[in-house]
């Protein structure tokens, strides 16, 4: 039997592990939906914290997936919002929200949904 390595192989964990990350997937989620300001995203994802929620932002951002523009006003604002790459991705998860959701939300090991 071949290995299962290739070229793509470090990518493609690379990439798994920073989506599988805590709250990446919200903070993916909820910039498709349209989060613009960090307040935004911090209501949209209930019970992240703003640490958090900072350290997934520029995760995202160094990964090429969040555009952050910082508007030059008084106060400064920060604005982000998916990166082509970044949208390429929520399209490309679509599938798997979507065999999640035909599973009824089990999870791994649970044999049953997760509480609401």
């Amino acid at each position: 039997m071949d290995s299962i390595y290739d070229d793509t192989c470090p990518s493609f964990e690379g990439t798994l592990e920073l989506v599988g990350r805590r709250w990446t997937g919200s903070v993916l989620q909820a910039a498709a939906q349209g989060a613009r300001r960090f307040s935004e995203y911090r209501a949209l994802i209930i019970g992240v914290s703003d640490r958090l929620l900072s350290q997934r932002l520029k995760e995202l951002e160094a990964a090429g997936l969040i555009e952050r523009t910082v508007i030059p006003t008084t106060p400064v604002q920060i604005r982000y919002r998916l990166a082509p790459d970044g949208q390429e991705l929520v399209d490309a998860l679509q599938p798997l929200t979507e065999w999640i959701m035909r599973r009824g939300g089990r999870t791994r090991g649970s044999g049953r949904a997760p509480a609401a």
